[in-house]
């Protein structure tokens, strides 16, 4: 998939903890057609059930929630710094009231699976979903977790997908 090729899950050279927490990246679920993106900072990746998996958190006033539910497969799309400001954008704006790929000049694009990824992106994971449950305020072992992240009860979705792809440029 030009710009892209397809590497295996083992050859990401990146680092996990430096790819979520502070290069940040967009989850994006839906088709060409009817999609929504939005950014994120928190997630985990690898090994569940003898597969690389990915997962995306989306709390459920988020309009990506709504995809996240309806698709099978998910994408998370990772950038250089100099989309910093895409991604604020992408991070502070709903997809409700914003076309975010138009007012930031991200170009999505389909993938062969037909999921929605951005050209600009550096990494690309497709996932397809295979588990998904809500957090749940009395399972928190430390309740001041919960207090601090989520005083409006809003508790994350996740979704555990396992990668199907990497896409890496």
């Amino acid at each position: 998939m030009d710009p892209f090729q397809i590497i295996k899950p083992t050859e990401i050279n990146d680092n996990v903890f430096k790819l979520l927490d502070k290069d940040w990246m967009l989850v994006t679920a839906g088709t060409m057609e009817d999609y929504n993106t939005m950014t994120a900072s928190w997630g985990h990746m690898g090994i569940m059930w003898n597969l690389p998996t990915a997962m995306a958190w989306i709390r459920p006033q988020r309009y990506t929630y709504e995809f996240a539910n309806r698709y099978e497969e998910y994408t998370l799309s990772f950038f250089t710094e100099r989309h910093r400001t895409a991604l604020q954008f992408c991070g502070t704006r709903s997809g409700r009231d914003h076309d975010k790929a138009a007012e930031t000049g991200l170009t999505p694009m389909e993938t062969d699976r037909g999921n929605v990824i951005f050209e600009e992106a550096r990494l690309v994971l497709e996932c397809r979903k295979i588990y998904e449950d809500d957090l749940k305020k009395k399972n928190f072992i430390l309740p001041e977790v919960a207090k601090k992240h989520y005083p409006k009860g809003d508790f994350h979705k996740f979704y555990i997908g396992e990668i199907v792809n990497v896409l890496s440029r």
